[in-house]
């Protein structure tokens, strides 16, 4: 069976991952001299807790290489062949790193890598209809060439509390024109094809939430669905009934950001995010 890899910017939650035997590599965030491994060293409440609390902005850096290679040798041992899907490159060298570290494996197996292009669960709901297939008996190339087609067209929509993250992080792209207002409000932000477009304010959360209902159901052909939330538990059940009485009978993933995207993203944040048919 073709194995599936990704990393921990792909907010799949760890029993899916464990289910659909999907191999997660953790990013790695840091605090000052403090260096965790997402997920591993540091759990996502912990996290949003450190976050809120610390003076010192975190950041985020990519699997090593190493990381890479020591997955990709042991899953060699039961397979031969490897499908690695990965957080965009306009955003992580994760991809890159990943390309070079599947050249290095000493055991005869076959390691594809994918920049998916989007990142959070728009990516993580590709690699989870790739880990399906998988399981249905399908080969590299035609889960490969599946996740090519759904990837790129993935749709993320986020509610902030503020921009001032992902200012920080040098992520906020064109959605630096929300920054700025004299009034509160609540910045909407979408991440298509790898790139973070500005979608607009609202004066409430809930208008914000309505706008993401708005933005979710004008997509076409929409196959699969996940909420995300990061501190925002409430908001997030509340998106997730909206979406549920728009798409009825459709699977309506639930999902945290992990530490990995949360540094970009910060506190306080719903989203939802699609994959096309």
């Amino acid at each position: 069976m073709v194995r599936i890899v990704t990393d921990s910017a792909s907010d799949i939650p760890a029993e899916v991952a464990e289910e659909l035997q999907i191999t997660v590599v953790p990013m790695y965030v840091r605090f000052g001299t403090e260096v965790y491994r997402d997920g591993v060293d540091l759990t996502t409440d912990e996290f949003y807790r450190k976050l809120i609390a610390s003076r010192t902005v975190p950041t985020t850096s990519s699997p090593k290489m190493r990381d890479f290679a020591e997955v990709y040798e042991r899953l060699a041992e039961e397979t031969d062949e490897i499908l690695s899907i990965h957080l965009s490159s306009t955003f992580s060298s994760a991809y890159e790193t990943a390309v070079r570290a599947s050249g290095r494996i000493k055991r005869e197996c076959h390691v594809e890598v994918i920049d998916s292009r989007t990142a959070a669960m728009g990516l993580g709901l590709a690699v989870m209809a790739a880990a399906r297939q998988a399981q249905a008996g399908k080969k590299t190339q035609q889960i490969a060439k599946m996740v090519k087609e759904v990837a790129p067209r993935a749709r993320v929509y986020v509610c902030f509390e503020t921009l001032e993250y992902l200012r920080r992080g040098g992520r906020i792209g064109k959605a630096e024109s929300l920054l700025g207002s004299p009034i509160k409000v609540h910045p909407i932000v979408g991440l298509e094809n790898g790139e973070v477009k500005p979608l607009g304010r609202e004066r409430s959360r809930t208008r914000a939430l309505e706008r993401l209902c708005r933005l979710a159901e004008e997509c076409a052909d929409v196959s699969s669905i996940a909420v995300e939330q990061g501190a925002a538990p409430n908001e997030a059940d509340r998106l997730h009934s909206k979406l549920a009485a728009i798409f009825p009978g459709k699977d309506i993933h639930s999902s945290v950001f992990g530490s990995a995207v949360a540094v970009h993203t910060g506190p306080r944040v719903v989203g939802v995010c699609m994959l096309g048919g």
